[in-house]
């Protein structure tokens, strides 16, 4: 007997039996109750499809938050508490408190690094978002051929940062058979040092930094150009907007929250940056290229100073805290 034939069975006996009713609904409640998943029972907790179990999803995430935790946050803490002790393994650590900060901070080396650190993020920032903005305009629709040409050039995000400074190392040869020194002789320019000239190095790092970024920052401007609302294009063209209107008033205000991820991205990026100026300069020549990273990877595995080059991580990744949250406090402040 079904719910519905059962409940018009106990209206109809509680007519007859003058009030019995009242106990058979309220028996007929509780059924149902017990038969529908997903109802709330008084005092107690809704019962979803995983049956009020809300461990289970943390229980997936705790390998890597154990990770994570194992070597990042604890590395963290550590990197915190020797900037602050003059560390001497195996023999005991000693309270400095701050020399470590005095002294990274009034290294020339250091200044000459953070500032070499800033001038690469910057080039990285802006050539990676403005040359990943104009492949993201070019590459856009949804046609086989797009999808095949957008995969191809995802390629240098993938591949190893290792090979990608192999590569580029080799392509930088400074003679005249050098790749790019062939390329650039296309132009009548005369063969260049590139990484092997002072004057030249740093740019080259940039080039190849934002050669390997932009990619990535067109897949994120192709997500943000899929949000547009396809009737604002219409709107401006019927009003006779031309194509460098409709990307400067519909394109560009459309995409100003991806342009602040990918600002703070790219950023950060660009302060961590230290697998291809290692792998191709080693800071040199004559320092023209040492950023933040080399220094302190020299200073405490090369030097054996780790309190010093703990001071100067610290430093690094205080000054990519204070721009994060700058960036987030100014979107915010636009938004409202």
């Amino acid at each position: 007997m079904t719910v519905q034939e059962e409940t018009q069975q106990v209206v109809g006996g509680g007519v007859g039996a003058g009030g019995s009713a009242a106990p058979d609904r309220s028996r007929l409640r509780r059924r149902g109750a017990r038969g529908r998943p997903g109802t709330v029972r008084p005092g107690g907790a809704a019962r979803g499809t995983l049956g009020g179990r809300w461990w289970v999803p943390w229980v997936f995430l705790a390998p890597a938050l154990i990770l994570f935790l194992y070597f990042k946050f604890i590395p963290m803490a550590q990197a915190i508490s020797m900037s602050v002790q003059d560390v001497k393994p195996y023999l005991g650590n000693t309270w400095v408190g701050a020399a470590n900060y005095s002294e990274i901070l009034g290294s020339e080396g250091f200044r000459s690094a953070a500032w070499n650190t800033v001038v690469l993020a910057v080039g990285q920032t802006f050539g990676s978002m403005v040359l990943g903005f104009g492949l993201a305009l070019l590459v856009e629709g949804q046609t086989r051929k797009l999808s095949f040409i957008r995969s191809a050039a995802f390629l240098p995000v993938v591949v190893p940062l290792a090979v990608v400074a192999e590569l580029w190392r080799i392509m930088y040869h400074p003679t005249a058979d050098g790749l790019m020194n062939q390329v650039i002789g296309l132009v009548g320019l005369g063969p260049s040092g590139f990484i092997n000239h002072p004057d030249s190095s740093l740019a080259s790092i940039v080039v190849t930094g934002i050669w390997r970024g932009a990619p990535y920052d067109m897949m994120i401007f192709l997500a943000g150009l899929a949000g547009i609302d396809r009737g604002l294009y219409e709107a401006a063209t019927v009003d006779g907007a031309s194509t460098r209107q409709r990307i400067l008033h519909v394109t560009l205000p459309g995409l100003r929250s991806v342009f602040a991820i990918l600002f703070v991205l790219a950023a950060v990026r660009g302060f961590r940056s230290f697998t291809e100026v290692f792998l191709l300069t080693n800071g040199g020549p004559n320092g023209s290229t040492e950023v933040v990273m080399t220094l302190i990877y020299k200073l405490g595995l090369e030097q054996n100073r780790l309190g010093v080059g703990s001071a100067g991580a610290v430093l690094l990744f205080a000054a990519t805290l204070v721009l994060t949250v700058c960036v987030q406090l100014l979107r915010r402040r636009r938004a409202a």
